[in-house]
């Protein structure tokens, strides 16, 4: 059986994160306040919502090392992840943000020990309280992640740029076809 733990979650981690940097350097820096509709995030804010979106469960975990969610100011947190979004940075800025949150984030998750990984948080909800596992929400920012890439390969499209992983499976059927 292949055994998954923190450096296989790092490295996963790793992959999804160099994705989305490969999809900011694509981007022009001239299209980064680019909203694909009223009322959402522009490009610049998306990417730096990705970048920093990881700091929550780094907070939970790494800085106030929570064993419940009984209490956490959501509120508070979500408001200054809100007010990082909406500040005026370059496009290098941003990417820079994003290679090293990411590893950042990446080195820390890859020195956790497996009984960290495997401890319970409660998740304080009516009618009862549930748990999940540290390793369980530590895999939460990477699918988050995934997520806000979709729409910002979406975004890509809309801008006329072909993203990079159609490249690369259209340069792969091509190749094959050679054979």
């Amino acid at each position: 059986m292949d055994y998954y733990g923190a450096r296989e979650m790092a490295e996963s981690y790793r992959t999804v994160r160099k994705n989305t940097i490969t999809i900011a350097e694509d981007i022009p820096e001239d299209k980064y306040g680019f909203r694909p509709a009223e009322g959402t995030r522009s490009v610049a804010e998306l990417l730096v919502h990705i970048a920093v979106a990881n700091r929550f469960q780094h907070r939970i975990h790494a800085v106030e090392k929570r064993t419940s969610l009984a209490g956490f100011d959501f509120p508070a947190l979500i408001q200054e992840l809100h007010a990082e979004e909406q500040k005026a940075r370059s496009k290098t800025e941003i990417i820079e943000l994003l290679k090293n949150g990411g590893e950042s984030f990446a080195g820390w998750i890859e020195g956790l020990p497996e009984a960290f990984l495997a401890e319970k948080v409660e998740m304080p909800a009516a009618p009862a309280p549930s748990f999940k596992s540290r390793f369980e929400m530590l895999l939460s920012p990477k699918e988050h992640e995934m997520h806000h890439r979709a729409q910002l390969m979406l975004v890509e499209r809309m801008l006329g740029i072909v993203p990079h992983l159609t490249r690369q499976m259209q340069a792969r059927l091509a190749d094959s076809q050679k054979k």
